[in-house]
C-alpha cells in the first residue's frame, strides 16, 4: 500500500513535468521530484509523531500512513503499560492498607538504616512520626540501649524484648512490652518487626500468681491437717478433745475438697464446648431453686432454729417492665429483726415495698446448660449470704428488658466493696478480705466460675458496689439464647392450632 502510494507519487510528478516540458528528462525530473515530496512529507509526519510521543497523555493527532499505524500501536501500548501501573499501584495501596491494619509493627530501612516506610502500629510502639521520620535514621530515633547493641551487632536470629515508647493502658506493667526481630531483604535492606507480648507477659504473671495461690491455698490446710495428727500421735488425749481434733481435721479435709472442686470446675469450663441453643432451662424453675438455696444457707447461719437470719425477696419484672414481689416458700421463716429491717434502710438494697404476689405459671426460658447456670446463679446468691450480716437483706431479680434480653441480679445490704477491688473480683483466688473470706468457706474461685459460665452463654457480669451500703452482682442475658413468656405463648398456641388441623 505504502509502495503503491510511493509509486504514484512519482508517476504523477513525471506526467505533470512531461505535460509541462515534453520531453523525457522532464518526466524524470517529475519523478524524482515527486519521490522527494513524499519523503518530505513523511520526514514531516515523523517529526510530528516524535514531538507527540514525548508528551505524557497528549492528545492523539491525525497522521497519514505509516505513522497513523504506529499512533495506533503506540496508544494501544501506552494504554496497556497505564493498566499495569495502575494494576501494581493498586497492588503496593492494598498491601500498604493490610500491613496498616496488621497488629504488629513494620518498618522498611535501606542499607543505612534510614526509614523508607512504616506503619501506624509501628509509629505507636517506637514512638515514631509516619510523615516527619520518614527518611531518617532509625538508629537517631530510636535511643534505647539495648535496640542500638542489638542493630550493631547484626545477630538477628532471634527476637529483642525491650519497652514501648508508650504506656500500658491497664497500667498494670507500666509501659508495653516489645518483640522486635529485624529480617534482612534485597540489597542490604532490612525489616523490621515489633509485636506487642504484653499480654503474654501478663499470662505468665497470672500463671505464677495462680500456681503459688493454689500452692498456699493447699499448703495451709495441709499445715493445719499435719498438725493435727501430730497432736492426736503424740498426746494421750480425752475422747472429747479426740472428737474436737477429728472435726478440726474433717473441716480442713472438706475445705481441700471444695478447692479441687471448682478448680477441675474451671478446667472443664474452659475446655468444653459452648452450651447449646436447643437445650432449655426453665427461668422459674432456676429461680425458686436460688430462693430455696438462700433460705437454707441463711438458716444453717443459726443452727438449732430453722430461721433464716436474712429478710429475703425474690422480684420479678416482666416484658411490660411491671415489678412484682413473689411470694416466699411455704413453711420457711424470717428473723423477725431481718423482716423489720427489710423495710427500710439506705443501703444499696432497699427497694421500694411491693405487694406479694404469686409466681406466675411462667418466666420464661433460657438455652443454657443447667449445671452452669445454675453453678453461676447460686455462686452469687451463696456470697450474699455469706457477707451479709445477720439483719440483712437480699433480694433476687430477674428482668426482662424491651429488646428481648434478661438479667438476674443479687443484692445485698453487706459491707459493700471499695471502688479499687472491683475490676479484679473476678481474678481466681483474688479476695477483699482473705480472713474473713475463710471463715465463711470461701476457696477465692467462685466470681471467677460465674465470669466464666456468664461469657460462655454470650452474658456479662457487671459488680456495682458501694462501701457500707452493699452490692449488686448482675448477669445480663443475650435476647439470642432467651425465649420471652410472650413468645412461648406464641409457639404454645402455634402447636395446639397444628394438633386441630391433625385431627380435623
Amino acid at each position: 500500500m505504502y509502495w503503491l502510494a510511493f509509486g504514484l507519487s512519482q508517476v504523477i510528478g513525471a506526467a505533470l513535468l512531461w505535460w509541462w516540458g515534453g520531453t523525457w528528462l522532464h518526466a524524470l525530473a517529475g519523478a524524482l521530484l515527486g519521490a522527494w515530496a513524499w519523503w518530505f512529507i513523511y520526514a514531516w509526519q515523523g517529526m510530528r509523531f516524535f514531538h507527540w510521543s514525548k508528551q505524557e497523555s497528549a492528545e492523539p493527532r491525525r497522521f497519514i500512513g505509516i505513522w497513523a499505524n504506529l499512533q495506533y500501536f503506540w496508544r494501544k501500548q501506552q494504554r496497556r503499560h497505564q493498566y499495569q501501573e495502575e494494576k501494581l499501584r493498586r497492588y503496593l495501596d492494598e498491601i500498604r492498607m493490610a500491613l496498616q491494619a496488621s497488629p504488629n509493627g513494620v518498618v522498611l530501612l535501606d542499607h543505612e538504616w534510614k526509614i523508607e516506610w512504616l506503619n501506624g502500629m509501628a509509629a505507636e510502639h517506637l514512638g515514631l512520626d509516619e510523615q516527619r521520620d520518614m527518611g531518617k535514621v532509625l538508629l537517631l530515633l530510636v535511643r534505647d540501649p539495648d535496640f542500638t547493641s542489638y542493630c550493631t551487632v547484626g545477630d538477628f536470629s532471634q527476637s529483642l524484648e525491650m519497652d514501648s515508647r508508650i504506656l500500658d493502658v491497664s497500667k498494670a506493667l507500666g509501659r508495653l512490652r516489645l518483640a522486635v526481630q529485624i529480617f534482612g531483604y534485597g540489597d542490604g535492606k532490612r525489616l523490621l518487626l515489633s509485636r506487642d507480648i504484653t499480654h503474654v507477659q501478663k499470662a505468665d504473671a497470672m500463671r505464677r500468681d495462680f500456681i503459688a495461690n493454689v500452692s498456699h491455698e493447699i499448703r495451709t490446710p495441709l499445715t493445719i491437717f499435719s498438725g493435727l495428727v501430730e497432736t492426736l500421735q503424740t498426746l494421750p488425749l480425752a475422747p472429747a478433745e479426740q472428737q474436737r481434733y477429728y472435726g478440726m481435721m474433717d473441716k480442713q479435709a472438706r475445705r481441700m475438697q471444695v478447692l479441687v472442686e471448682d478448680l477441675l470446675t474451671l478446667s472443664r469450663l474452659e475446655g468444653s464446648p459452648l452450651p447449646s441453643l436447643s437445650e432449655f432451662v426453665d427461668v422459674k424453675n432456676l429461680l425458686l431453686r436460688c430462693r430455696d438455696e438462700a433460705y437454707e444457707l441463711s438458716a444453717a447461719l443459726a443452727p438449732g432454729r430453722n430461721v433464716a437470719v436474712h429478710a429475703i425477696h425474690v422480684r420479678y419484672g416482666d416484658e411490660q417492665g411491671q415489678w412484682q414481689e413473689l411470694a416466699a416458700p411455704s413453711g420457711r421463716k424470717q428473723d423477725e429483726n431481718a423482716a423489720e429491717s427489710a423495710t427500710g434502710g439506705e443501703s444499696a438494697s432497699a427497694l421500694q415495698p411491693l405487694p406479694v404476689s404469686a409466681w406466675p405459671a411462667s418466666m420464661g426460658r433460657l438455652a443454657a446448660f443447667d449445671k452452669e447456670i445454675h453453678s453461676a446463679f447460686s455462686n452469687l446468691v451463696a456470697n450474699a449470704v455469706r457477707y451479709t450480716p445477720a439483719g440483712g437483706v437480699i433480694t433476687l431479680l430477674w428482668q426482662w428488658h424491651a429488646d428481648g434480653s434478661a438479667s438476674f441480679a443479687v443484692q445485698d445490704s453487706g459491707p459493700g466493696i471499695a471502688a479499687e477491688h472491683l475490676p479484679r473480683l473476678t481474678e481466681r483466688f483474688y479476695r477483699v478480705d482473705r480472713s474473713r473470706s475463710r471463715e465463711t468457706g470461701g476457696t477465692g474461685l467462685g466470681l471467677a466460675i460465674v465470669k466464666h459460665v456468664t461469657q460462655r452463654h454470650g452474658g456479662r457480669l457487671v459488680i456495682e458496689s458501694v462501701l457500707g451500703k452493699g452490692s449488686t452482682f448482675r448477669i445480663e442475658l443475650p435476647a439470642a439464647r432467651l425465649q420471652t413468656v410472650v413468645m412461648l405463648q406464641a409457639k404454645e398456641a402455634e402447636r395446639q392450632r397444628r394438633e386441630r388441623m391433625l385431627a380435623a
